[in-house]
């Protein structure tokens, strides 16, 4: 991104037709929203847990009560615990363009703050979002004039039927992984085996490298840079292990009911079965939460309000969507502070 600030008069001129087209798209967007009856929500933004991911990392303050007494609070990484106690409250379609927060993240595909798009169908089948994801990009490319998606000198083009692979096909089939025999039916992960075949590709890795950091590297050194290359790419069944919100596939345990879509190498969204057992949930959110203390040194405390709501939640598939990036894509803009009104500097 250029050196010289958003605000200058010739930058803004450079910017501006790039930003007009994010607004094109995003009102096409709220418009197909609309007509597919989903009503768009504005979650608070100010939680008592942001997350209970290993790597994510929250921005943290102080809330003050009248009584002069701090309590700790996050911003939001995602609107996704708000919006599922919506679902459990008796919504049934509900969407939001969300401004989110994460610590650590920044750099042409990322901005500490960006807009999250995040929708929720109750009662319908995960696989319907790969179809909402597919309809949005071609609504952004036709809000910023063209057919294809741009980035990385790679073209998409949206119009065209997606590519739908299972994460342990692609594995295969980029990296020469046989991820499934890594895993086990009971969730366990054998990173020793992950381990040798890493390095028998070529692969370097750090001596105290668990499974999910193995798949993590596998994943952006040798697969990423095929996904959505011409078409819009769903890479599909997530191993559960990497999965903590989704439902496990009712085929194969180790697999479970998540997927990311990609574009010119880039994932634009990522989508689950939502996994409605609290017992589950809470038990996966201590898990991870146990890995951050040991790598992190921190931990975040669990919603207790969002486990309790998932018992009355109904079976629902959620996605969220990195409306930053598409429009980035859309615009084949280098940069995603280039598609941002006030970007970070």
């Amino acid at each position: 991104m250029s050196d010289t600030p958003w605000w200058d008069p010739a930058r803004h001129a450079d910017r501006r037709p790039a930003l007009l087209a994010r607004n094109r798209a995003q009102a096409a967007i709220r418009a197909w929203l609309a007509r597919q009856d989903f009503i768009e929500v504005d979650p608070a933004a100010l939680v008592t847990s942001p997350g209970n991911e290993t790597h994510l990392h929250a921005f943290a303050t102080q809330v003050i009560g009248n009584d002069g007494r701090p309590r700790q609070m996050y911003l939001h990484t995602s609107p996704e615990f708000a919006m599922k106690k919506l679902l459990a409250a008796g919504e049934t379609r509900i969407a939001a363009f969300a401004h989110v927060w994460r610590n650590r993240e920044a750099g042409p595909r990322h901005s500490p703050e960006f807009t999250m798009l995040e929708w929720y169908r109750a009662g319908e089948a995960y696989s319907v979002l790969m179809e909402d994801v597919a309809a949005m990009a071609r609504l952004a490319c036709e809000a910023a004039g063209t057919r294809v998606l741009r980035a990385r000198g790679h073209d998409c083009d949206p119009f065209l039927p997606a590519e739908r692979v299972p994460v342990a096909r692609a594995f295969a089939r980029h990296a020469g992984i046989d991820l499934l025999a890594t895993l086990a039916a009971d969730g366990t992960a054998d990173a020793a085996a992950l381990a040798d075949q890493a390095r028998a590709a070529g692969i370097g890795l750090a001596a105290d490298d668990t499974w999910s950091d193995i798949f993590s590297r596998i994943l952006s050194e040798r697969v990423e840079p095929h996904l959505g290359i011409g078409r819009l790419t769903v890479l599909d069944r997530y191993p559960a292990v990497e999965a903590a919100l989704a439902r496990v596939c009712p085929d194969d345990p180790r697999e479970a009911e998540r997927f990311e879509v990609y574009a010119c190498g880039v994932e634009l969204a990522n989508g689950f079965g939502e996994l409605t057992d609290a017992a589950e949930q809470r038990r996966r959110f201590e898990a991870e939460m146990d890995e951050k203390a040991r790598i992190y040194g921190e931990r975040y405390p669990l919603d207790e309000d969002f486990l309790a709501a998932l018992e009355i939640m109904p079976e629902a598939a959620g996605i969220a969507l990195g409306f930053d990036r598409l429009a980035m894509l859309a615009t084949a803009a280098p940069h995603i502070g280039d598609v941002i009104w006030t970007p970070l500097r």
